[in-house]
């Protein structure tokens, strides 16, 4: 498998006031290949929240290279960031980040309307839903959603324009074991079908159905292992319903 994400000798500083100087990452290298499921772990303050945002172009280093599909994103205007993480990014945050007054399939459409493409929109956004077992709740608000199904909605929305990478922070931490299981086997169904996904978390358990677990401490990466055998959520899930 050929590399996606190609990150030498990251550095990023930020400025707290007049006197504080906060180093959160100190020279980070890691190589992500495609189809890859990757978990980065580690505690406040050790640089994860701040690679994933390097990583995911919401924000641009200080020093170092990054690569992206063989793109050297650091040297790209705020326009060309802004289209990468439109059409190669997807997104998945912990608090889902739905608009209440749209249903779930408008929520899905939002990344096509902003990016001005109105191409087969709505066909697009209703295989989305399909994709993550939503097909009949699309005219449903996120008012009328479990935690769960308003995750698979934001997970929807995220493979919309056919992400190369799908960035998730945190995706189960706002969610029960059932729905957690329930967001993780679409995650490893996604990667079984080719997708890069990279999950940022603090739970082991969440960790431990990735195939690979990125360690990181005081803005560095600590360690780098592979999990021979990842655990299978949709197993695990099926150990929950009642015979």
């Amino acid at each position: 498998m050929s590399a996606l994400l190609e990150l030498r000798g990251i550095t990023k500083t930020y400025r707290m006031g007049k006197d504080v100087v906060v180093q959160a990452l100190r020279g980070v290298d890691l190589d992500v290949r495609q189809g890859e499921l990757i978990a980065v772990m580690g505690p406040s303050g050790s640089g994860k929240s701040t690679l994933m945002n390097v990583v995911g172009c919401l924000d641009v280093p200080d020093g170092g290279t990054y690569r992206l599909a063989g793109t050297e994103v650091s040297k790209l205007t705020d326009d060309q960031l802004a289209l990468i993480r439109n059409k190669r990014i997807g997104f998945v945050f912990q608090t889902f980040n739905l608009l209440p007054r749209l249903n779930a399939l408008e929520n899905v459409e939002l990344p096509l309307v902003y990016g001005g493409d109105g191409h087969e929109r709505r066909s697009r956004a209703l295989e989305a839903l399909r994709i993550v077992g939503l097909a009949d709740r699309v005219r449903h608000r996120p008012s009328e959603m479990s935690g769960g199904q308003q995750q698979r909605v934001a997970i929807a929305r995220a493979l919309l324009n056919d992400p190369a990478l799908v960035l998730a922070d945190e995706p189960t931490g706002n969610l029960d074991s059932r729905s957690s299981l329930e967001i993780l086997a679409i995650f490893q169904r996604l990667n079984e079908e080719g997708r890069t996904v990279v999950l940022v978390t603090h739970e082991p358990d969440v960790a431990s159905h990735c195939q690979r677990i990125v360690r990181m401490r005081d803005g560095v990466v600590w360690s780098d292992e592979r999990v021979l055998r990842p655990e299978r959520a949709a197993s695990k899930l099926a150990e929950l319903v009642p015979a």
